[in-house]
């Protein structure tokens, strides 16, 4: 009698190798490690075969391992296209997208509100925290896409944009021209230190004049010239204005704005956020490429793949 591979587990045999490693399969798919490791485990056991070496605690594909990872993600593209032909759940599912505080303005909204127009059975679930913590939620697998600010792309990173790190204070105000110097910054912000170590090298006196991690307290703080802060060129806070007074206050130089993917969800939902974020962060010439890339893509089975959500 014939046998049936079991499309749950050769989805977590994929999303094991994509993610590289079984936690953050684990995130990706919504299971518990146990799971699946349990679901490989019961994939090499009905074959008699051994599909991940572990040795030196890192799991890599064996040769028969590669040789089934192709039929799997062949086996579960048809089994998806499948479904969404057969039922009327075409793009429905969850992305969950992770930004920084201070760059979700103006884009995001933007963004989403353009999403949801074009596939409106799919949530894009959106957290806004620092990139610190955005990036340790994405190592243990709970984001699919993640923006992040920070000096430079890490592994896996792709660099959107370059931009300056400006001081910014009240429409006409005065606190920039105070000393000691006022600075409004949550405790874990990213621009932080960097703002720090700027004044120490300039010989300007500084405090900290709000604490906590209250973004809101921090900018109410800057509108209301009662102290000042640093953002990313075109992030600025509501009432705020980059402080024309560059001559007073030490340069801050330039960061990166940087995206990374899960890769496990992949079909046209998430190729067209990717695309909306590129265009809405990247430079004109990024977004030229961006472009061009998908009319390239047009007719292309691949990119018109249908996203259904993780088993």
């Amino acid at each position: 009698m014939p046998r049936n591979l079991d499309l749950t587990a050769l989805r977590a045999l994929v999303a094991v190798n994509d993610a590289g490693g079984v936690t953050r399969a684990a995130g990706l798919l919504n299971l518990t490690q146990s799971a699946v490791s349990m679901q490989i485990k019961r994939l090499e056991e009905g074959l008699g075969l051994e599909f991940f070496s572990r040795a030196q605690r890192k799991l890599t594909l064996t040769p028969e391992g590669e040789q089934l990872l192709n039929y799997a993600r062949k086996m579960l593209e048809l089994n998806d296209e499948a479904l969404s032909r057969m039922t009327d759940t075409a793009f429905e599912g969850e992305l969950r997208l992770g930004v920084p505080h201070d760059i979700v303005y103006p884009q995001i909204p933007r963004i989403l509100k353009a999403m949801a127009a074009e596939y409106p059975r799919m949530r894009i679930n959106l957290v806004s925290c620092f990139t610190s913590k955005l990036k340790e939620g994405f190592a243990r697998g709970d984001y699919d896409v993640i923006l992040t600010t920070e000096a430079a792309p890490g592994e896996g990173g792709e660099r959107l944009a370059t931009r300056r790190l400006v001081w910014v204070g009240a429409p006409d105000g005065n606190a920039w021209q105070q000393r000691p110097l006022r600075l409004a910054f949550v405790e874990t912000c990213f621009f932080r230190p960097i703002a720090q170590a700027a004044l120490n090298g300039a010989g300007i006196r500084w405090e900290i004049a709000v604490g906590g991690e209250s973004e809101q307290v921090a900018d109410a703080t800057v509108a209301a010239d009662l102290s000042i802060s640093a953002r990313m060129d075109g992030a600025l806070p509501t009432g705020t204005v980059a402080i024309d007074g560059a001559n007073a206050l030490p340069d801050l130089g330039h960061l990166d704005i940087c995206m990374y993917q899960a890769g496990v969800q992949k079909g046209e939902v998430v190729n067209a956020l990717v695309t909306q974020l590129r265009c809405a962060y990247g430079d004109a010439q990024c977004c030229l490429r961006v472009i061009a890339g998908d009319r390239a893509s047009e007719g292309d089975d691949d990119f018109s793949g249908r996203l259904t959500a993780a088993q």
